[in-house]
């Protein structure tokens, strides 16, 4: 037997904890999260799936008279390969939910699913940027991730996800729980 032939696929099995935001502003929005966090799970490492409390948030940057949004994030081991193919598998959800394309920007949805880090990865590219460029920026994503994770840092970032949550001055508003364990 060759050496070549007895080597691991090292590509398949490496592990990245990644983050994912999830929103819905349409429909039932707690179901709409379930579902995807269900879907989700099918894609993390068995048990390593954990999942911040769902807050009720208003809209930001979104068309006026936009319903308000129900938020979380979401983090897992994930060996399923490259950040692409996480995203794709996350488009994928949401076009299994009923997302479809609006013509407006940040138009009211059933469901938005957002790669928000992918382990260490750091990504400026046409389609995906790693870790999310807006992420310090909104509450409705840094307090559920803070909840989470308080300590992370993020890859190319020099403080933790609760020093930027302590420090945000984005205007919004406080969270609003909505369910602790959903």
């Amino acid at each position: 037997m060759d050496s070549q032939s007895s080597r691991p696929q090292l590509e398949s099995t490496v592990c990245r904890r990644v983050g994912i935001a999830l929103g819905s502003n349409l429909g039932n929005r707690l179901r709409h999260l379930q579902d995807a966090r269900d879907l989700l799970g099918k894609l993390a490492v068995p048990g390593s799936l954990r999942q911040a409390p769902v807050y009720q948030t208003e809209p930001v940057a979104c068309p006026d008279d936009s319903p308000d949004f129900y938020n979380t994030v979401v983090t897992f081991d994930y060996t399923g390969g490259t950040p692409h193919a996480l995203l794709d598998a996350t488009q994928a959800i949401e076009f299994r939910l009923g997302r479809v394309a609006a013509p407006e920007r940040n138009a009211p949805r059933v469901i938005d699913v957002d790669i928000l880090f992918f382990g260490a990865e750091q990504i400026d590219g046409d389609i995906l940027d790693l870790p999310h460029p807006r992420l310090t920026s909104r509450r409705f994503v840094l307090q559920p991730l803070a909840d989470l994770h308080p300590g992370m840092i993020l890859p190319g970032d020099q403080v933790s996800i609760a020093e930027h949550l302590r420090h945000l001055d984005s205007g919004e508003p406080p969270l609003v729980t909505v369910q602790e364990a959903w």
